[in-house]
């Protein structure tokens, strides 16, 4: 499996990037409520002939160079675009610095500081994967092309998909086949898309993270904690200047 180009930049970002609330609300809304309404691409299965003539299909509505490929044997090889919709920061390993032996000895004793950041809302990346590859496999693949040394497992790959203006959103299991899933939906980012998110099980698996990592949800908690006090302390500042102008403006004879 290897990676191929990516339409969206890679850089990535260390400012916060708040999911939207209304997204999460379809994901959870949908999965609970139209379960029966959403089609399942996976259980689709073809003979040899059908996933050759699929092939020409998607590969006649695709206005790039990322075409499909079927082989011989009824295997196929071909790209999908995965979306970042990720809440909090990835981390990073350490820089490699230019430094002097003595120096490196030096830093070999200190604790290697890893970093965290938030990637780009619109990030997105491009896999070049067989049928055979399964969601694990494509979610290893995504973290090590960003170099993020975070647990495979702390994330999940969505099918998101758009039909009579309802979103739905289904969590894909670790078997499943995502260039299949592209095949069986044709090449529209409207009709299917997948999206990596955070793998959220109801509760937070506290004892999944490091200690930096820990330390650095309690600074981004602390940073947003402040900026609310800030907002509250602004809006009844605002409140209390308005009502002493209307007051000023009653007691001013005319």
């Amino acid at each position: 499996m290897t990676c191929g180009s990516t339409a969206t930049s890679d850089t990535l970002c260390s400012e916060e990037d708040s999911s939207s609330e209304l997204e999460l609300y379809f994901t959870a809304y949908t999965s609970f409520f139209h379960k029966d309404e959403q089609i399942d691409w996976g259980k689709q299965e073809f003979t040899v002939g059908e996933i050759q003539h699929k092939v020409k299909e998607y590969n006649a509505q695709i206005n790039s160079n990322l075409y499909m490929v079927a082989n011989k044997d009824g295997s196929y090889t071909g790209f999908i675009k995965v979306h970042f919709q990720l809440v909090r920061p990835i981390t990073l390993p350490p820089r490699q610095s230019l430094c002097s032996t003595q120096e490196e000895d030096q830093q070999g004793r200190r604790m290697k500081r890893r970093t965290s950041f938030y990637l780009p809302k619109d990030a997105a990346k491009h896999l070049h994967i067989s049928s055979q590859t399964r969601v694990r496999e494509v979610i290893e693949a995504l973290l090590n092309k960003f170099t993020v040394v975070d647990n495979p497992a702390k994330f999940a790959l969505f099918e998101r998909s758009e039909r009579q203006s309802q979103v739905y959103m289904r969590k894909l299991p670790d078997d499943e086949c995502p260039l299949h899933l592209r095949l069986c939906a044709g090449p529209s980012e409207k009709v299917m898309s997948l999206i990596l998110k955070e793998n959220e099980t109801g509760e937070v698996n506290w004892d999944a993270f490091s200690f930096p990592e820990l330390c650095n949800f309690l600074r981004i908690l602390k940073r947003e904690e402040e900026e609310h006090v800030r907002q509250i302390v602004r809006r009844y500042a605002l409140a209390r200047d308005t009502t002493k102008q209307a007051m000023a403006r009653i007691t001013t004879p005319g």
